[in-house]
């Protein structure tokens, strides 16, 4: 006899077959655009429309109305540690010049002599599937923003801005860390063109303290010796070539490190616009940090066989990074571990294991009733069952909030929300 499906094991299946549509349907503007142009509108509705009819018999608005505050907080330190990793990317590419980023050679890349080693070996069907442009930066955000939604059907738990604040915090954390890892030691691109077609603005010559600290001693063993044996820089570097100084007010420190031209210096903000990814190789993959924090929220909070494809779309999106030179072997690899650690050590902030206080204590008062109900303590007994309906009203006592209140809030967060997830899958569109 076949076993009937739950109503929360069907909204279940549901999340999983919604993210695989969304994949294959995105997927149709380079098979049949017609086609793509058709089905992603519908597909999109259909999303919109099945969660809008779900919220208002959303049980747990009480919850997120908690977990608001630590949303918006994770919003900001976000934004905050993406600012930083913006100039960071911009001080990198500009500080060596370009004539540096035209004359180095990229680094030797073994995943990318193993990648082009397949292609010699495997069938020409799967080499093109390894090629093609199945997933995206944009397509694990939107993952991620239908597991947060997905609260509402009960697939995942509650409450989902606490999920969002977890990976967005996640996120900032590892933003951060990247930019400090990447500005540490500065790295050749696997494209050499790409400063040149991208930063034609940036001066040609080396900041002055690369002129002075790099330059004499980079092609020079003897020097680098030398260097070693004085600590001390020792070689003349001669008259220092200068730069541009922008006037930004109070922002014109920042000229001495993003290098601007005349031309784009009207605005240190504009200018960090056009950083995007930046021309040198940036370790760790951003891309693949984003990639790997989606699937790890998604495997924690809903499981499943669609975690596994996920996850074989962050491998398939790695070794594309790798095969198109955007990032080298390492890159990716050192996402990968790092984005999984990371997620390991911010459960504090949302869990899909983790019980609530309120949970710990009743389960306390339940273990010490079945003692004393085993002792046929009575009096024990009695005194337990007191405590725990104060607990229940007090956990009662404190979901107390207007319902009109309840109303404007829930309204104001999916509108919220939703403006959030139009803005970043925009923002994101070109990877």
């Amino acid at each position: 006899m076949m076993r009937r499906l739950s109503p929360s094991q069907m909204s279940g299946a549901g999340l999983g077959i919604a993210a695989i549509s969304y994949v294959a349907v995105d997927y149709m503007r380079y098979v049949s655009p017609s086609w793509h142009s058709r089905l992603q509108p519908v597909l999109w509705s259909v999303l919109v429309l099945a969660v809008v009819t779900r919220v208002p018999f959303y049980k747990h608005w009480s919850k997120e109305l908690r977990a608001a505050i630590p949303f918006l907080a994770s919003i900001v330190f976000m934004l905050g540690a993406l600012l930083f990793e913006a100039l960071c990317v911009r001080s990198v590419t500009a500080v060596l010049g370009l004539d540096w980023h035209r004359d180095t050679s990229p680094l030797p890349d073994t995943g990318q002599w193993f990648l082009l080693a397949l292609n010699e070996s495997l069938p020409e069907t799967i080499v093109e599937i390894l090629r093609a442009h199945i997933i995206g930066l944009h397509h694990f955000l939107m993952l991620f923003v239908m597991l947060g939604f997905s609260v509402v059907f009960e697939s995942v738990k509650a409450p989902g801005l606490g999920l969002g604040a977890r990976y967005m915090f996640t996120m900032g954390l590892g933003r951060l860390l990247r930019a400090i890892t990447f500005v540490s030691t500065i790295l050749p691109s696997a494209r050499p063109w790409c400063a040149s077609a991208r930063f034609n603005d940036v001066p040609s010559h080396p900041h002055r303290w690369a002129q002075k600290y790099y330059v004499p001693y980079a092609k020079d063993p003897s020097a680098i010796r030398q260097l070693l044996h004085r600590d001390a820089a020792y070689t003349d570097p001669g008259n220092y070539i200068g730069d541009y100084r922008a006037d930004w007010g109070q922002m014109s420190f920042l000229s001495d490190f993003l290098r601007p031209s005349y031309s784009e210096g009207s605005s240190w903000f504009a200018l960090l616009k056009k950083a995007g990814g930046g021309c040198n190789d940036l370790l760790y993959s951003g891309h693949m940090l984003v990639a790997v924090l989606t699937a790890m929220a998604w495997t924690e909070a809903y499981g499943g066989f669609s975690s596994a494809l996920i996850w074989l779309l962050v491998a398939h999106s790695a070794q594309r990074e790798i095969r198109e030179r955007h990032h080298y072997s390492v890159d990716c690899v050192v996402a990968i571990y790092v984005g999984i650690l990371l997620w390991k050590m911010t459960g504090f902030i949302w869990s899909n294991k983790r019980k609530s206080n309120q949970t710990v204590r009743l389960e306390k008062i339940q273990n010490r009733l079945i003692h004393a109900a085993k002792d046929s303590d009575m009096e024990t007994v009695r005194r337990l069952v007191e405590e725990m309906e104060v607990s229940l009203g007090e956990e009662k006592q404190s979901g107390i909030v207007s319902k009109r209140a309840m109303t404007v809030f829930a309204c104001a967060t999916v509108i919220t929300t939703l403006g959030l997830v139009v803005l970043a899958l925009t923002l994101t569109s070109d990877g």
